[in-house]
């Protein structure tokens, strides 16, 4: 598996094992649909929460929470309109995103709640 792969691998485990601490509950993980993936689903407080999670091994070109590009948001958004439709959920939903970066010296983990919501 390439390097980056990896990489991703590595920060998924580390944000399941920081929503599972918070007291969110894992339902799903790498949901697929098509070419799109869902990364996270969890519950907590009777919300769906999709968490997109981003890990970089610096911070040199951007945070990673800035490479979910509206484009990305709008892939999220529909891929869970279909994992809805097809598991007959209707709860509120709530998009996250766990920013994580991962190298020799440092790990760290930014969750940002509610970062972006469905456009019209």
């Amino acid at each position: 598996m390439a390097d980056h792969n990896e990489l991703g691998k590595k920060g998924e485990k580390l944000a399941v094992k920081h929503l599972m601490e918070n007291g969110y509950s894992i339902v799903e993980t790498n949901y697929r649909f098509k070419k799109d993936e869902l990364d996270i689903i969890a519950e907590k407080d009777g919300l769906l929460i999709i968490a997109e999670v981003k890990t970089r091994i610096n911070e040199y070109f951007g945070r990673p929470e800035e490479f979910v590009t509206p484009a990305k948001q709008k892939r999220i958004i529909n891929c869970t309109n279909r994992y809805l439709i097809e598991r007959d959920i209707d709860k509120e939903v709530r998009f996250d995103i766990i920013a994580v970066v991962i190298n020799a010296k440092r790990k760290s983990l930014n969750h940002i709640e509610n970062a972006f919501i469905p456009g019209p």
